[in-house]
């Protein structure tokens, strides 16, 4: 059910996949997505049984509403709607300093990022895919944490399961676009055609920011089916990224 990361002491950090949970096909079976089709309170179940299994409070992961961009929120508990609106802002990246709160990401292709320097008790989450890499979230992300007193120097990084750049095909403008702005995202898929390796190029942002401790989980998701993956299937669930500190 989980695959866990040392981040360094003092945090806790790992990734689900999608065995141990409640939800039928074709979201089977610990569907953590709340925006995908599956049953809420299904969906509520699944997210309690991952809690368990991490070993967090339950009902104390903050969750994001994610779209693709390269906002950042700051967490002292669960993201809520601003005055006058029915949803939480939409952020790709959140960090907190508050112990036992745990900071979820989503993804079924895309890459979870989770971050942590445990000197300055500070841990982020972001959701790197093509356009929020091309915004440069993560680099956000860590620029958020320095103002919370991290420092890239010691800021350990975990690049989750994504798709990976021989499966990841687009067309050839768009990976142009993007590796304008990240050339080592530039790839070729192995069918010969325009390829992104969405991985290497967050891997190179976090080197250039001053980033040094990466651990990258190398599954790719197309390829592996115990993770979910929307490039493969289409309608299906989402695993995540947990990181937190310990209380």
């Amino acid at each position: 059910m989980v695959a866990r990361v040392g981040l360094g002491e003092g945090i806790g950090a790992a990734f689900t996949d999608r065995e141990g949970g409640t939800s039928s096909a074709p979201y089977d079976s610990l569907n953590l997505g709340g925006a995908v089709g599956d049953d809420a309170e299904v969906v509520r179940k699944n997210r309690t049984l991952a809690e368990e299994a991490l070993g967090t409070s339950p009902g104390r992961t903050v969750w994001m509403r994610q779209v693709h961009g390269a906002d950042i929120a700051v967490a002292t508990g669960p993201l809520l709607p601003e005055p006058g609106q029915a949803d939480p802002p939409g952020v790709d990246g959140v960090l907190t300093t508050e112990p036992g709160l745990a900071l979820g990401v989503l993804v079924a292709d895309c890459a979870p990022i989770l971050l942590a320097d445990p000197v300055a008790r500070v841990v982020g989450a972001a959701h790197a895919g093509r356009p929020g890499t091309a915004a440069g979230v993560v680099p956000a992300l860590l620029a958020a944490m320095r103002e919370h007193g991290a420092e890239p120097g010691r800021v350990r990084a975990a690049i989750g399961p994504a798709v990976c750049g021989d499966c990841y095909e687009v067309p050839a403008g768009l990976r142009d676009e993007v590796a304008a702005v990240v050339p080592e995202a530039y790839a070729t898929t192995r069918a010969g055609t325009p390829g992104l390796d969405i991985r290497a190029g967050v891997t190179a942002q976090l080197r250039a920011a001053g980033v040094v401790e990466i651990s990258r989980d190398r599954r790719c998701t197309m390829e592996s089916p115990e993770l979910f993956s929307y490039r493969r299937d289409g309608r299906t669930g989402r695993f995540a990224g947990f990181v937190w500190l310990r209380p």
